[in-house]
């Protein structure tokens, strides 16, 4: 059984960085930097050598776009952004794959969940992954 941590706690405001981290490496020598930043949607940017980025928040899933700005607690700015879908937590190697289809995604922005439902099972998802080797 995994054990989700309070709401809005240190511990869950950081759930998504293993599942993030694992994005990245699934990226490997692609990525450039990551971060994450904790609140409202929680989310995270991976920037790609390339000078895309993808970003990542609890709401919709997986973006992609060119790299605007941004940095750890200001929020990314992308232009021509693609949703990848995939849903809100696709595994790792699946949003490797989601990026290198351009069969797949849309400018259309997707919402799978709202970042105030609490109690949806989504926190214990992310957790899953911090019980996860990397």
């Amino acid at each position: 059984m995994i054990v989700t941590p309070a709401p809005y706690s240190h511990a869950w405001l950081r759930l998504p960085v293993a599942y993030v981290a694992q994005v990245a490496e699934a990226l490997g020598a692609r990525v450039l930097q990551w971060w994450d930043d904790p609140y409202d949607p929680r989310d995270a940017t991976v920037r790609l050598v390339d000078g895309g980025a993808l970003v990542w928040d609890e709401e919709t899933g997986w973006r992609h776009g060119r790299f605007v700005s941004g940095e750890k607690g200001v929020r990314t700015r992308l232009e021509g952004i693609r949703y990848l879908g995939g849903g809100v937590l696709p595994r790792p190697a699946d949003v490797v794959g989601l990026l290198d289809d351009a069969r797949y995604g849309s400018g259309t922005r997707l919402v799978y969940r709202s970042f105030a439902d609490l109690h949806d099972g989504f926190d214990a998802d992310l957790a899953s992954y911090a019980a996860l080797p990397v």
